[in-house]
């Protein structure tokens, strides 16, 4: 009404109408697009200011004319979707009567059945002689009906099926996808949710990176990763989808699954989350198709001649839309057709059933058919299916688009009834309470068989087996970092880098290894990469850059080696994460290196690293600029002292704190025989720092301690009777080697020093021997690596680190003598590393102190020489705990 009042000329409105629709009519929707398209240009280049909508009317993207036959047997399809269906509720609904525990989800798989039968009997490839392979991230709450699957083509037992949820025993099926926990059949973990999303863009982009550098052959492989509604919600689900379009991903697929519902209530009652997205990937340069309606619609959209039909659907929001498909026909017939006269008459000579007979388009096989083949076939952007159904359908009472649906588990037997008939599942009455399993006949069987076999094998399927193993150079290769520097002063950070050029020059693995760095690589010395190896950028680098004329110049270049992610830690730990399982995705073991603040990684990121756990990623991730009193400057929110406690929580996380240049040559060759020719599926965390200072040769026999987590690096050959061990490690060791000189100098002390590389190794094996005695009480007792090698020490031990004390604190019950652990608990701040360690009481005055406190408690030194050190060593009894201040 607006539009009409406002029109000063109706007339020459109705002649450009008239224009566009036979332009319609004879060239096609492509040829008006294109011309309406130039005459927006042509008058905002004449000063008009035009609205913009990256929304497009709530319709299906493609048109019924446009439709191509879907193959294959529509009925047997129709057959099998439907008894994998109820065998998916089966799943839940068994495992639940024997306990309510297990818990599980129907209504998602209910609602997106359709999508993941089309794509399993058309779309998607498994690896094969003759193709890579499509990659697909389910979403987690549908496992049920992918295990359902499976059972019917004679991959899963019923057995393991009645074991759903039940994985102690090793035969069971995990909650939601997981490699770690079956590693021959899961891709990729999808819960926690939005991390899928991210994961898929950068799955997707590091295969146009492996192609680009001639790893691969992608060929047409795809990366589908499938959603929910609500989960869109979560910031990493759109946090990277402008990186997707800006690269070109057309190998990249996201079908969201919008049935209008997340787990308590609607999306989006008061408005249309499917115009929401659109307007977000449309935005950001995605192809977006809307698959709205099912066929029963068209016959109605194709009589809408007055345009209110349409009308309808624009100005219905989604909480009615749920609402109406909790309810029935008539409700319906009155709530939505009943509210324009045009549109009650379109309905009037049908009956409730017809009505509730109309279904949404993502339970329409042949619609999802033709938007899965029109998404494959888009080039030059990623393409995002906006798929709208209903949660729960086909649960009826029992849950279909009611609020409740997504915490049902449980179903009563005339509700079972009601699904039995509704899909005319062969199940008999008196086994309706026992909601069986239903197995599919021979010529099922058969065409399911042969539909996978089309598609190169099964699926879902992890592909890890036949990875080949790398030849991974040897200790020797590093010899620069295993002799001393001599007069010079270096970090780890630098010795690091200098690792890492080694191992890019190397013949035989150079052309694997990843270098990743989030906008950071000036802060770690990495500069020289840029010229060497080059940065990785699609489109190659079309510009002058402002450094050129120098020798290590920005180059950007197709085939760059450097993944360089910007202000990004999430999108290079998923690019990390990428290249740590591309020995599964791609069958191509790839050697990442994923340098990073160590502030800013398993704390900003640490759902991303349990996920890499669970991936079997394996690689090198490297928090440089380590320390709470490291990096002096940047203060509170930059001064790492908790990450080794982090890295500690993932079970296949190897983590150390070097301090020393040959330490990180050791570490850094071991991660590479075990993760690359063992191929044991761990990854390792390495903390650098920023500080130089001299580093000594390589002590003769060193390199098992260093992996095992402790070694004694300077032993005293005649101990005094005043004898301390200082054990430190990362900067702080350097401080525990000038308390050790005080000691000697001020008070006649002795001390051996030593380098605990990982608290965190050296915990877990005393944990784990401690757990074996337990267990195996008459067998012989194992000893904890510190016990052994501490056995028979003189005096106390002194440990300080640079990070919180529990990080010291975990050896302490395989520690034989009297232990105290110094460490940095509380916030951090700006200022010098000598005030920073005086304030948080782990410098080299307060670990001397320390010593001679415990030497004063065993006897070993008087009061008078206790006060002396004290006063000596400018400790305050008195200065405020720095962990509150």
């Amino acid at each position: 009404m607006k539009d009409s009042q406002n029109d000063i000329d109706p007339i020459e409105s109705g002649e450009w109408r008239e224009a566009i629709e036979d332009v319609i009519m004879r060239d096609g929707p492509d040829r008006a697009h294109f011309l309406l398209d130039k005459a927006v240009q042509q008058a905002r280049a004449a000063g008009a200011t035009l609205p913009f909508s990256a929304t497009t009317p709530y319709q299906n993207t493609i048109s019924p004319d446009d439709e191509v036959d879907m193959p294959g047997d529509y009925e047997t399809e129709w057959r099998i979707r439907t008894i994998n269906r109820w065998n998916a509720m089966a799943t839940v609904v068994r495992r639940n009567k024997e306990s309510s525990e297990y818990g599980g989800h129907i209504a998602s798989f209910a609602s997106s059945a359709a999508l993941y039968d089309v794509g399993l009997n058309h779309f998607w490839r498994a690896r094969s002689a003759m193709h890579g392979g499509d990659l697909v991230f389910f979403q987690g709450h549908v496992v049920p009906g992918i295990y359902a699957r499976s059972f019917m083509e004679g991959r899963i037992s019923q057995d393991q099926l009645e074991s759903f949820r039940s994985e102690v025993s090793g035969s069971g099926l995990s909650s939601y996808p997981h490699p770690w926990l079956m590693p021959d059949y899961w891709q990729f973990p999808t819960v926690s949710m939005g991390l899928g999303p991210l994961m898929a863009i950068y799955q997707a982009r590091f295969m146009k990176y492996m192609h680009n550098r001639g790893h691969i052959d992608m060929g047409d492989r795809k990366v589908w990763c499938f959603l929910g509604d609500g989960e869109m919600d979560e910031p990493e689900s759109l946090g990277a989808i402008n990186l997707a379009a800006r690269e070109g991903l057309d190998n990249l697929i996201f079908v969201v699954n919008c049935n209008l519902q997340r787990l308590d209530g609607p999306v989006r009652g008061n408005s249309k989350i499917v115009q929401e997205l659109e307007g977000a990937f449309r935005g950001a340069g995605w192809d977006v198709i809307k698959l709205l309606w099912g066929r029963g619609w068209d016959e109605l959209l194709e009589k809408d001649t007055s345009g209110k039909l349409r009308q309808l659907m624009d100005e219905t929001i989604d909480g009615d839309y749920q609402t109406f498909k909790s309810k029935d026909g008539a409700y319906i017939r009155e709530h939505f057709f009943g509210k324009y006269p045009e549109t009650a008459e379109l309905v009037a000579d049908w009956s409730d059933d017809q009505i509730w007979g109309l279904r949404r388009g993502g339970h329409d096989p042949k619609k999802v058919y033709n938007a899965f083949l029109r998404a494959t076939k888009t080039e030059g952007q990623p393409t995002c299916l906006l798929v709208k159904t209903v949660k729960g359908y086909g649960m009826g009472t029992a849950g279909e688009g009611q609020n409740t649906t997504h915490q049902q588990k449980k179903m009563q037997d005339e509700q079972l009834r009601a699904m039995r008939d509704r899909f005319k599942i062969p199940v008999d009455d008196a086994d309706i309470k026992n909601a069986p399993f239903v197995s599919l006949n021979n010529a099922q069987k058969a065409y399911m068989t042969e539909r996978r076999r089309e598609l190169g094998g099964e699926f879902p399927k992890r592909d890890w087996r036949d990875a080949p193993k790398l030849e991974v150079p040897q200790l020797s290769a590093f010899k620069g970092q295993l002799e001393s520097t001599g007069d010079r002063e270096i970090s780890t950070t630098m010795a690091f880098v200098r690792i890492l050029t080694t191992l890019l020059r190397d013949k035989k693995v150079g052309k694997n290894v990843v270098p990743i760095v989030p906008d950071e690589s000036r802060t770690f010395g990495m500069e020289g990469l840029f010229r060497s190896v080059g940065i990785y950028n699609p489109l190659g680098q079309n510009y002058t850059p402002q450094d050129a004329d120098q020798m290590m110049f920005y180059k950007e270049s197709k085939d760059g080696q450097v993944l360089q992610e910007g202000i990004n830690e999430a999108g290079a730990m998923a690019d990390w994460i990428a290249a740590a399982t591309s020995y599964s995705t791609h069958g191509v073991p790839m050697i990442p290196f994923y340098i990073y603040y160590s502030m800013f990684g398993f704390q900003r990121i640490g759902d991303l690293a349990w996920a890499a756990g669970d991936s079997r990623a394996r690689g090198f991730m490297l928090g440089g600029t380590a320390g709470r009193t490291t990096l002096n400057g940047e203060g509170l929110q930059h001064e790492d002292g908790h990450s080794h406690i982090l890295a500690g929580t993932i079970p296949n996380c190897i983590s150390y704190d070097p301090t020393f240049s040959y330490e990180v040559a050791v570490i850094v060759q071991h991660g590479l025989q075990r993760m690359f020719v063992d191929q044991e599926d761990v990854f390792f965390y390495l903390t650098l720092m920023n500080e130089n200072y001299h580093h000594p040769e390589m002590p003769m026999g060193a390199e098992e301690g260093i992996i095992k987590g402790l070694y004694r690096m300077q032993k005293t050959a005649k101990p005094a009777k005043k004898h301390v061990n200082l054990m430190g490690s990362g900067t702080i060791l350097v401080q525990a080697i000038k308390a050790a000189e005080m000691l000697k100098e001020d008070f006649g002390v002795t001390s051996d020093i030593w380098s605990a590389t990982s608290f965190n190794e050296l915990a877990r094996d005393g944990q784990d021997c401690l757990r074996h005695n337990r267990l195996n009480p008459l067998a012989e007792e194992r000893v904890p690596y510190v016990t052994q090698v501490m056995d028979g020490l003189e005096g106390p031990v002194i440990c300080a680190t640079d990070y919180i004390k529990n990080y010291g604190e975990q050896i302490r019950a395989f520690v034989p003598n009297r232990f105290t652990v110094l460490g940095t608990d509380g916030f951090g701040r700006s200022d010098s590393r000598v005030n920073l360690r005086k304030f948080f009481e782990v410098d080299a005055n307060h670990i001397a102190a320390a010593a001679m406190v415990d030497l004063y408690r065993d006897g070993a030194v008087s009061e008078k020489d206790l006060e002396k050190a004290l006063s000596k060593y400018d400790i305050d009894g008195g200065k405020p705990n720095p962990r509150l201040v």
